[in-house]
């Protein structure tokens, strides 16, 4: 508690009242009730029930989950259960795709039609709630501990956003989603081909692909990187939810089911990518080789002949080969799109960047509000389009998410929130805006190969036809798909292998082939639900398995926001808050503008931790820590040392040195 002493003046009476204090202090300083001494392990003493490690919340520096001890084994009940029915899907798929292909339009219609609006909602809600997090004092709070520096530099971690936001969806969606929009404009809004038309296409896709997007993947990354950074527990869905269902829930079945989710929806949302990838690079097969219509008997051939690249990239574990093809993979990305800017219609896409940005700000909160109750119209395009797209963010966010977390190491949630939605969708909105933008204007201008309706996987190629000196570039658009197939494919099998061997970052070889096999399957099994394009099977089938997914959202907001609650940053904010109220209204009170403040012990109730029970097990339970069998073992915050000799840096107990007679 903050005490409250006049300034010191130059006369005997103030000094001899001064030295009397001091003396009172002295004196309360030696009487063993209230000393604040230090114990065996150098916790503090605070003659309160016993705090774990005999350390108070409010001084816990947080907890690293390289500061655990763990042991990982592959989780058996959730791999049978993700594994058995992700197989089982894909074996009933192949046998029979008539019948999947019946109860996936069923399952597709009744979730868009009665569950379209909870997307919506679950989309609108990710947004105000991390947005909100971030510009609370919770902001503040690092995803680390106390004083830990970001691992990576600001521009290395922008970098590494950037290529999270970059995929094969630039040039899949970026050239032909805003010509769809300009050549038919959603329902109740412009006429087609008209200027206005143009804008709103532009803006529509930034609507899908923009702040929306973001704040999903900012919501889960930044939930496991707390509680993996600063709570030490495992790179897991899981670990998030255990503020929600307590600890033996979180680690039972609950936890295990959320795990499940998570897998289910990382393999159906990247299968549909992997799709996506291969419908193109078949379509740029065809185009460059003159070998006729695509066939979906091509695209499983094509998608086979990736997953056994992808097969060999991780049985020869090239992991460094595989980074240095993503990075690559960016690079020749942003070639593409800077060679479509300078060769393109430069100053048009220049002056149409900027205003399509404004038109997305401006008609922000009118896509946000359409629904099923402006028609049916409506509802079709949302469903078609608006759900299709929160499902796929949704179902991407366990992957994306968690690989967010790993980058992000030692920033604060505000710089983590804020920079994740910004960062990536400025810089997506410059791409897309390229690429749409590219493809509109040579639509207008009769450019030959770009029609109306024609289908997405051929608009890049036919935008590249009219481009002049890049005859080679389709073979790099198909380069940089194959590419993306391989790396996608890796990256996400490691995060299901982690969501399979308890939060492992190095999960067992096999775990992640299985994985990626599995996930080659769903997407066959997709592209043969379809129609000739395929399109549809992809939709209604990411759709559909997001489902329970998006309610895990909902309920890791709930989990994050009560675990930050109880943050030693938090209880530190209100013990400040709390005692400088009460010393400077007392001060002011007592002595005018003549006060200074000391820390003195005060009356039980009456000091800076007043109305927080600071033994509540929300507070204290946490930092507990435990050995490799989850049993509770002593620590000392302070040297870093575990009370049974156990050796950080040597991942295991020290034995004690042999003497002579040993």
């Amino acid at each position: 508690m903050f005490a409250i002493s006049e300034k010191p003046h130059k006369d005997k009476k103030q000094t001899t009242h001064r030295g009397k204090e001091d003396k009172d202090d002295k004196d309360r300083s030696s009487d063993p009730q209230s000393r604040t001494g230090r114990t065996a392990f150098g916790s503090l003493d605070y003659h309160h029930p016993k705090y774990p490690h005999d350390t108070h919340p409010v001084l816990v520096p947080g907890i690293s989950i390289d500061d655990q001890r763990r042991r990982y084994q592959v989780d058996w009940l959730v791999f049978a259960i993700a594994g058995s029915l992700t197989v089982s899907f894909v074996i009933w798929g192949i046998w029979s795709p008539g019948s999947v292909a019946g109860v996936a339009e069923t399952a597709f219609y009744w979730s868009t039609d009665n569950l379209g609006w909870m997307f919506n909602v679950v989309a609108i809600v990710v947004l105000v709630a991390t947005v909100g997090i971030a510009l609370s004092p919770y902001g503040r709070i690092p995803l680390g501990k106390d004083g830990e520096r970001p691992e990576f530099s600001t521009f290395s971690w922008t970098a590494m956003l950037f290529a999270a936001g970059l995929g094969v969806a630039v040039l899949f969606w970026g050239p032909s989603e805003p010509l769809g929009y300009f050549t038919s404009p959603p329902p109740l809004t412009n006429e087609p081909e008209s200027v206005e038309a143009m804008h709103t296409a532009l803006a529509q896709m930034y609507y899908h692909w923009g702040f929306h997007a973001w704040a999903i993947y900012a919501l889960v990354g930044g939930a496991v990187a707390y509680a993996a950074y600063r709570r030490g527990r495992s790179l897991l869905m899981s670990s998030i939810f255990r503020a929600l269902f307590g600890r033996r829930l979180t680690e039972g079945f609950a936890g295990k089911l959320v795990d499940i989710f998570a897998i289910i929806a990382t393999l159906f949302g990247t299968a549909a990518a992997l799709g996506i990838a291969a419908m193109q690079i078949g379509s740029g097969v065809s185009i460059v080789s003159g070998a006729g219509e695509l066939t979906n008997d091509t695209l499983v051939v094509i998608i086979a002949i990736l997953t056994i690249g992808f097969v060999v990239s991780a049985v020869s574990g090239i992991a460094r080969g595989i980074r240095y093809l993503s990075n690559m993979n960016i690079v020749l990305t942003i070639g593409i799109v800077a060679i479509v800017l300078f060769l393109g219609p430069t100053l048009f896409l220049m002056n149409l960047l900027p205003s399509a940005v404004m038109e997305y700000f401006g008609s922000l909160f009118d896509m946000m509000g359409r629904s099923l109750s402006w028609g049916p119209e409506t509802q079709e395009f949302q469903s078609l389009w608006t759900v299709y797209y929160w499902a796929w963010w949704i179902s991407w966010s366990p992957f994306v998410g968690i690989f967010l977390a790993r980058i992000s190491r030692g920033r604060t949630i505000r710089q983590f929130t804020l920079g994740t939605i910004i960062i990536p969708s400025s810089l997506l909105f410059v791409a897309y805006g390229v690429m749409g933008g590219t493809s509109i204007w040579m639509y207008r201008e009769g450019a030959p190969g770009l029609t109306a309706g024609m289908p997405a996987p051929e608009v890049l190629f036919a935008l590249i036809d009219n481009l002049p000196y890049v005859e080679w570039l389709p073979f790099v658009v198909i380069l940089v798909l194959a590419i993306f197939f391989i790396t996608a494919a890796d990256s996400a099998s490691v995060v299901m292998g982690m969501l399979t061997t308890q939060g492992d970052q190095n999960p067992r070889l096999w775990v992640v082939v299985f994985w990626g096999l599995v996930m080659s399957g769903i997407a066959i099994v997709m592209l043969l639900l379809g129609d000739a394009m395929a399109l549809q099977g992809l939709q209604q089938l990411v759709i559909v398995t997001a489902v329970p997914f998006a309610l895990v959202l909902i309920l890791a907001i709930i989990a994050w926001f009560r675990e930050l609650r109880t943050d030693p940053l938090t209880l530190r904010m209100h013990y400040v808050d709390t005692a400088m109220d009460n010393a400077v209204t007392e001060g002011v009170d007592r002595y005018g503008d003549d006060f200074s403040l000391k820390v003195v012990e005060s009356r039980p109730g009456g000091g800076a931790g007043a109305g927080i029970d600071s033994t509540d097990e929300s507070y204290t339970e946490w930092y507990q820590r435990t050995d490799e069998e989850g049993e509770p073992v002593g620590y000392d915050f302070e040297t870093g040392e575990w009370a049974d000799g156990y050796d950080a840096a040597g991942r295991g107990a020290r034995r004690p040195p042999l003497n002579d007679s040993q």
